[in-house]
This record gives structure tokens, sequence and C-alpha cells, in this order.
């Protein structure tokens, strides 16, 4: 028969000061790791002055709400918008980079065909909706003289010569009896 060897496995670490050292290490270096590690997230690696997305105003930004609730007083006179207004809030989306076809604000040859409708026909159209333009630009809230202006005021940008609407007057209230004062 032939002889079997067996070999025993041992352990590298032989005495109790190693053992003690082995167990203090495992915990010590992953602490140290993660605090290593969470500083370096926390300040980053590129901070600075130089980096502009980094600015308190760039940050406000980025995190600010989509929309806005404003509390109104539903009984107060409503204060009609001037055309820059307008454009600049609800107009401008489209009329200012050319999306899906609107003409671009001070493009005179975009906005040649429709200048020559007339201002009454334009009011018209936006009021209306026009191919993908919905009715009123999107914005259900504007009156009539408030569209009127923000045409005005692009298409005046655009070679034309419009002039204004003047603002409605505000409808006489009535007494309790019906009778306007």
């Amino acid at each position: 028969m032939s002889e079997v060897h067996i070999e025993e496995h041992s352990s590298p670490i032989k005495t109790p000061k190693q053992l003690i050292i082995v167990i203090l290490l495992s915990f010590l270096v992953p602490i140290g790791l993660i605090v290593m590690l969470s500083q370096l997230l926390t300040t980053g690696i590129n901070t600075g002055k130089g980096n502009p997305a980094l600015t308190d105003e760039a940050v406000a930004a980025r995190i600010k709400p989509v929309g806005q609730v404003e509390v109104t007083d539903p009984n107060a006179p409503k204060v009609e918008k001037s055309g820059k207004e307008i454009v600049e809030t609800v107009c401008g989306a489209c009329h200012t980079t050319g999306a899906l076809n609107a003409p671009k604000i001070g493009d005179k040859a975009a906005w040649a065909p429709h200048l020559g409708m007339g201002l009454e026909k334009l009011t018209q159209s936006a009021i209306k909706g026009v191919r993908q333009m919905p009715a009123r630009g999107g914005s259900p809230d504007l009156g009539d003289t408030e569209i009127a202006r923000a045409i005005v005021y692009m298409a005046n940008q655009s070679g034309a010569s419009f002039k204004e609407p003047a603002a409605k007057a505000a409808p006489a209230k009535a007494d309790a009896k019906g009778k306007a004062k």
C-alpha cells in the first residue's frame, strides 16, 4: 500500500496579539475608506469658484418648482398685461425660437404673409388657434385685448407698424337694485 500524506492547514495568525491587530484593522480600514469617500463626495473633486454649475443661483435655478400658486381676489379688477409681458411669458416659447414653424420675432420674411392679413384677422386666428398654436396661445386667461397687444408687439418687431389697442373700459358696477352706478 502507498502512504497517504496529510497536510494540515495552518493560519497566518499565530499569536493573540496578531488576532487583535487583524480584528482592529478589519473595523478601522473600512471606516477610514467610508470617511474618505464621504469627504470626496461632499466636497467634490472640482469645487471652487471656477465651476459655474455650483453657484447659488445655478443651484436655485435647477431646484426651483415647476409651477407657482398665485392667490388672487376674484373680485379684484383684472390688470391687463402689456404685449411685451405676454410675449415674454406665453408667446416667446415658440416665437423666439421658431418652434413648430412659428414665425420668429424679428424675421421680416417669415412675418410678411401674416402681416398682410391685418391685425384683426391675426388676432382672431390667435384667439381660435391656428396650425400647431393652441387657442389663446395656450393661456386661456388672456383677454382679446391682451392677445392683440402681444401680436402688435411681435409684428412691430418684425416690420409692421400696428397700433396697440387701448384698454377696454371697466364695466360699471351695479348696485343692489341692478342699476349702474
